[in-house]
């Protein structure tokens, strides 16, 4: 269920984005650009219904969008990608999923949880730019099925061959959008090469 998004300019804005002299304000805007087309490619099977509209030149068929998106950020890293995705998506609703990792430990533990309500029919995009061991991500899933989601695809920048292996193991039926695969996770549990910590290259807290 992984779906590697290999646009031209998915790659060419994830290089810059690796690169240890982008800046944080130039982080933060590739971040946001990424995160349009990465949404894009999660969304492309979203469900529409025809529709007429009327031209400046008389009326023409379309189609268009009628499901609730619903977009999750795993705070903090998760923000960061969350203004791009309401461009693309303005009347998307929003929950936030707040998980602190154990520096020593991997573990996730949660300090926040907000969803709006109803979401059973939604598509819910689980925003987490950093997929590494696993543990936080199967933990806001587990979350998102507890309140009922059945529509949930996984997004995120980076990804490591472990953490995908525990959101298989955990949730096999749920896709990840991803641009890349890296080689691994270092004793720290970070992805190799990845691109550091995200959350701190955003907010320029390094």
């Amino acid at each position: 269920m992984v779906h590697l998004v290999n646009h031209p300019l998915v790659q060419d804005i994830l290089f810059e984005l690796r690169d240890a002299r982008t800046t944080p304000e130039r982080f933060r805007q590739l971040a946001g650009r990424i995160s349009v087309l990465l949404a894009a490619e999660a969304l492309r099977d979203l469900p529409t219904v025809a529709d007429t509209v009327a031209t400046p030149l008389g009326p023409a068929q379309g189609r268009r969008v009628t499901s609730d998106v619903v977009l999750v950020p795993v705070l903090r890293a998760g923000l960061g990608m969350l203004p791009g995705m309401l461009e693309l998506v303005p009347g998307a609703r929003v929950g936030h999923i707040g998980l602190q990792r154990d520096e020593r430990t991997a573990l996730a533990s949660q300090y926040y949880w907000k969803l709006p309500p109803r979401i059973e029919d939604s598509y819910v995009l689980m925003i987490d730019p950093m997929l590494a061991t696993g543990g936080s991500a199967v933990a806001a899933l587990d979350m998102l099925s507890r309140a009922g989601a059945r529509h949930i695809r996984l997004v995120c920048i980076v990804a490591a061959p472990e953490g995908i292996a525990a959101v298989e193991k955990a949730y096999p039926a749920i896709p990840i959008f991803t641009p890349v695969i890296d080689d691994r996770l270092n004793d720290q549990k970070f992805i190799v090469p990845g691109l550091g910590d995200f959350g701190d290259r955003l907010y320029g807290t390094m």
